[in-house]
């Protein structure tokens, strides 16, 4: 059944071409339950049949991603935390999760923009809590765009590499998320030692 959906995304993506990928991941990139690794690593198994080209396909989900944060951003900013609890439960956003989003965001500052795109259940949502911000929109759109597209060339580089072995797809899938993880606490770390610094600097 798994390669039933797989061979369907395959031939969706391959039918759209490089708008189907853009549009794929702007919805992925929203409020929508949808994950992008259905999208990407046929997307770059198509690239390595030479049916797309790689680059264009990784540009696509790049700016796919962004602009899907983007709105996620806007909404946030311009109609508040209300708005987003009261219609969020329709898309499975919780005041809990809001809540640890928030407190994810304030910790980590806006760092978290690029490190949260790479952990799974909150890259798709960091950016309501830097809308609520107000975060700069600049920082916000290249801090997202490093992080989704760190994410995106590991989800194009597996499908291109590793093609349509489900078995192998989902074992280095696992571990490219675990590594993704522990980077992210490492970046986390030199992030906030380096901005300590930084402020001691100025107080002296």
């Amino acid at each position: 059944m798994i390669h039933d959906i797989a061979q369907t995304i395959v031939s969706y993506i391959g039918d759209m071409g490089y708008w189907g990928i853009f549009l794929l991941m702007f919805i992925e990139s929203t409020f929508f339950p949808f994950p992008s690794e259905i999208v990407m690593i046929p997307a770059g198994y198509l690239a390595f049949q030479g049916e797309m080209n790689l680059y264009i396909v990784i540009l696509a989900g790049i700016l796919g991603s962004v602009l899907g944060a983007l709105l996620n951003y806007y909404l946030a900013m311009t109609f508040g935390r209300g708005f987003i609890l009261k219609y969020g439960k329709y898309f499975f956003i919780k005041e809990e999760t809001l809540d640890k989003l928030e407190d994810f965001f304030t910790k980590h500052g806006e760092i978290s923009t690029f490190t949260g795109r790479l952990i799974p259940g909150i890259r798709q949502l960091i950016s309501l809590p830097a809308g609520l911000a107000r975060m700069n929109i600049a920082k916000f759109s290249f801090f997202t765009a490093i992080g989704a597209g760190l994410w995106v060339i590991v989800l194009v580089a597996l499908g291109y590499l590793v093609g349509s072995n489900e078995a192998l797809i989902s074992q280095y899938l696992q571990s490219a998320t675990l590594i993704a993880l522990v980077c992210v606490v490492f970046i986390t770390i030199f992030y906030i030692i380096r901005h300590k610094r930084r402020k001691k600097i100025l107080e002296d």
